[in-house]
């Protein structure tokens, strides 16, 4: 990738707040002209961090950041020219919807013409261009957030932030806003880096995303990929719902492996990602919509007691007993094959090795 296909470069960053202990370790990335890159991880993790260090609101430790090809280390935030959307709204009381989007464009000493007209094309963006004589304690939450993301791109910037920007809002509310944001971002091509603890969040908004651990990125890599293929155990379990079974490698030939199961002494079959050599112990990651149930022809061929049966209405959710876990998870379409299903009894089920992922012990 050229200098000019990129908008943002980390290179080797680090942030310390004691000067001991490295919440962001050796972050390397480069975030491309007009994609939507998310920053996935739990509390604690750095993306935060790093998205502040972008921001200009926090220094780097070591490393260095850099924007349109140039270092951005000593720039200060105002003069960075990046957009932002905080969780908090960050909207002025005391001025109106318009005189909140008006603000950014005044202090770059732009015309009262040019300014009416850019605040009402950004109210026309949000779908509030009635609302620009309101205060934003007259605004419901989501008016409120859209205000704040109007805000943030009215003055046309390269790139925009967003911290958490949907976490105040109610579930319903907070998809509708996921939708919205997406929108905005493919018609105006802005460069978006977005900070989230919402795995259904990143995966519905993101070009790409990168799933942050301890400081360090564990995998970056568009939604699908990280879905379908996590290369270890932390991003298995942190993206969607996912089955883990505890095994020993018996024999591999570095593109799969035969593993022996800790409960029950049985072989079954899974690509070997991260699972080491003949002998160790590996994690078995699977998706509950990939367990085939119901035919004793199906490939890794195992028993599962029927638990909990939960009706979600295109589905149901089958929890089983597995090979000593209690928390084995099928997503059953709803058709007339899960009315076999009964608590309390066994049925078969199996999996193609291809679905199945042996990885790290996490």
């Amino acid at each position: 990738m050229t200098e000019s296909d990129y908008i943002v470069r980390f290179e080797n960053v680090q942030k310390s707040y004691d000067g001991e202990t490295l919440v962001v370790k050796n972050f390397n990335i480069d975030i491309e002209r007009g994609e939507f890159l998310t920053m996935l991880g739990p509390s604690g993790s750095g993306k935060t961090t790093c998205l502040m260090m972008l921001a200009g609101f926090e220094p780097a430790t070591h490393g260095e950041i850099y924007l349109n090809g140039q270092p951005i280390n000593n720039v200060p935030p105002h003069k960075r020219g990046i957009g932002m959307v905080f969780q908090n709204y960050a909207l002025f009381p005391h001025m109106t919807v318009a005189e909140n989007l008006a603000f950014p464009l005044k202090v770059r000493g732009m015309s009262a013409s040019d300014v009416q007209a850019k605040v009402q094309r950004a109210l026309e963006m949000v779908r509030l261009p009635q609302m620009g004589g309101r205060r934003p304690a007259q605004l419901s939450g989501g008016q409120q957030q859209r205000v704040a993301v109007a805000r943030a791109l009215v003055f046309e910037p390269d790139l925009v932030l967003m911290d958490e920007p949907l976490g105040a809002l109610d579930k319903n509310l907070r998809e509708e806003m996921q939708y919205e944001i997406k929108h905005i971002h493919e018609s105006l091509g802005v460069s978006v880096v977005y900070v989230t603890h919402d795995q259904s969040e990143a995966l519905t908004m993101s070009n790409r995303i990168a799933v942050f651990d301890d400081g360090i990125v564990q995998q970056l890599a568009a939604p699908d990929v990280l879905y379908e293929k996590p290369e270890n155990a932390f991003v298995a379990q942190f993206i969607g719902e996912n089955n883990k079974l505890m095994g020993t490698v018996a024999e591999t030939d570095g593109t799969t492996a035969k593993v022996k199961l800790k409960a029950d002494d049985r072989t079954v079959g899974a690509l070997a990602i991260n699972c080491g050599g003949v002998g160790e112990d590996t994690l078995l990651s699977i998706r509950p919509e990939r367990i085939i149930i119901g035919d004793p022809s199906a490939d890794n061929q195992l028993t599962g007691k029927v638990v909990e049966l939960i009706y979600l209405g295109d589905h149901i959710r089958c929890r089983m007993e597995v090979a000593g876990s209690d928390e084995f998870i099928v997503k059953v379409p709803n058709s007339h094959a899960h009315a076999a299903l009964k608590v309390g009894e066994e049925t078969p089920i199996g999996w193609v090795t291809d679905d199945c992922r042996a990885l790290d012990v996490a």
